[in-house]
């Protein structure tokens, strides 16, 4: 369990990165002389530790908004828990087999390994990549640059082949394996030097900036007052207009900070939508806005949680949200989890988009990921891929609190800019905002639960990185490397027991 409370720790709100380096040790270690079944048991122990500290916070999400009793919520949690830790169980089970009969050779595979089992998390279900190892080193910013050719899966293979390295020389008194990994790490880390050296380019730059608006999750729009709603509609306003007096051209509202429903014909929206309009229209500015949107016809209206990009000539282009949030935005599975809809209210009915739709500004296209989108490295890089020369992302985390895990979601989209080296602007409702640029360097973040706007120069590109052009090959590969060594341990311990059985025989 210590190998999983250690990684845990090298996440934010802890901070301490440098575990990230040393906390698997422990646990190659422990199984080293286990069996399959021991092995797995202890990696469901580690595993189980790790996300039950990466995500404490998530009991108080169906507790406090979905009017859950602590004990089912509780109870969710270590279903969740125990679920994501079956990843390090198996990882570990794998391993143990492998090392049976290929115990030097296996030590070299650990990294393939481990990474295919987050590849495989990334996808499995409904997919659910938060906290890969290599998010921990966010803030390592010579370390994360290697994400710009791997992802970030790359990340995590350095830092379980530097600690698989050490493990093998100190178990084979082998001094030259470890030093290897170590000139390795080095390599990287002047590599990641060098590129943050190179000058900047600055053509084509123009001013954004993000707004924050504080609104509390708690706030229900169906049980507070029309003038409440437009209080909080014009305070969005005003930061956009001193924003708009900084210099910015592109301003971006959060998800869902005030509710805007341009395909809707309520009063309420249509008098947002008409001051919306007055304002691009006075200041030339474009709008990059959080909506609710509808479409169909009565008795088919779906709804989409949309991205909305409005210009000063009153035109507008659509993103709607297509990675939705599990029991947050749709019940997955319905006919297994039909009895989720019946125990709380909080879980909403969205329809997903199907389109990586692109926005304009300026002449040049920019990609909107959504909220939880922005985890998911193959999503972001689709954008980028079809033409996004930076990239905006709007998102709602004011559910969590001041816990950690606004922190841990910032942290992510560090990442997908080093990715695929695109300025990266995030509007957050409570926090924490940012604007990121394409080296990973933190330009301007808010805090959480304080109401401001951040602005920045934004320089678009059209240079696409090596993972944007060939995406997750690492893991892909790992994963082929991983079942070919599987079959033939399992080809081998075959023929070792035909053997074992020839020999009982002649005897």
């Amino acid at each position: 369990m210590a190998s999983g409370g250690l990684t845990a720790l090298a996440f934010p709100k802890f901070y301490l990165a440098f575990l990230g380096w040393i906390s698997l040790i422990p646990l190659l270690y422990i199984i080293l002389k286990k069996t399959p079944k021991q092995s797995f048991l202890l990696g469901l122990a580690a595993g189980f530790s790790y996300y039950a500290i990466l995500l404490y916070w998530i009991p108080f999400v169906p507790t406090h908004y979905g009017n859950l009793s602590i004990g089912v919520s509780l109870l969710i949690y270590i279903i969740l828990v125990l679920f994501l830790a079956l990843f390090w169980a198996f990882s570990c089970l794998l391993w143990t087999k492998i090392y049976r009969s290929f115990p030097r050779s296996s030590f070299l595979l650990f990294p393939f390994l481990w990474i295919s089992f987050e590849y495989i998390l990334t996808y499995f279900f409904t997919g659910f990549p938060w906290g890969l190892l290599g998010s921990s080193q966010y803030s390592n910013i010579y370390f994360i640059q290697l994400a710009s050719i791997t992802g970030v899966y790359g990340l995590s293979f350095v830092l379980v082949l530097f600690q698989s390295l050490f493990f093998y020389s100190m178990k084979y008194k082998k001094k030259a394996p470890f030093f290897i990994g170590l000139a390795l790490v080095l390599l990287i880390h002047l590599g990641g030097f060098l590129s943050l050296k190179k000058s900047p380019h600055t053509e084509n730059s123009f001013t954004a900036s993000v707004i924050q608006g504080n609104v509390s999750s708690d706030i229900y729009w169906d049980r507070i007052s029309s003038q409440e709603i437009w209080d909080l509609f014009s305070q969005h306003l005003e930061l956009s207009r001193q924003a708009y007096d900084k210099g910015s051209r592109l301003i971006i509202w959060p998800e869902f900070s005030v509710p805007l429903c341009f395909s809707c014909s309520e009063d309420l929206y249509l008098g947002f939508k008409g001051r919306l309009y007055q304002f691009v229209q006075g200041t030339r500015c474009t709008l990059l806005l959080g909506t609710n949107e509808k479409t169909g016809t009565h008795g088919n209206i779906q709804y989409h949680n949309t991205a909305l990009c409005l210009s000063p000539d009153l035109s507008s282009s659509r993103y709607y949200k297509m990675h939705l949030v599990p029991f947050g935005e749709y019940t997955p599975y319905k006919k297994i989890f039909f009895f989720i809809e019946k125990m709380t209210h909080a879980i909403g009915d969205v329809t997903p988009g199907t389109q990586y739709s692109l926005h304009q500004f300026k002449n040049t296209e920019f990609g909107s990921p959504i909220c939880y989108e922005i985890i998911f490295p193959n999503h972001v890089r689709k954008f980028v891929k079809k033409g996004a020369s930076f990239l905006v992302t709007i998102t709602n985390d004011g559910w969590y609190g001041k816990s950690a895990a606004p922190y841990q979601h910032f942290s992510m989209a560090v990442l997908r800019a080093v990715e695929n080296r695109r300025y990266l602007l995030r509007a957050a409702t409570t926090g924490i905002s940012g604007i990121i640029d394409p080296f990973g360097r933190i330009l301007s973040k808010s805090e959480l639960m304080t109401q401001t706007h951040l602005t920045g120069n934004i320089t678009p590109s059209q240079k696409l990185t090596f993972y944007t052009k060939f995406g997750d090959l690492l893991p892909r590969a790992s994963l082929t490397l991983t079942a070919m060594f599987l079959i033939l341990t399992l080809a081998k311990r075959k023929d070792e027991r035909k053997k074992f059985r020839f020999k009982s025989k002649s005897h």
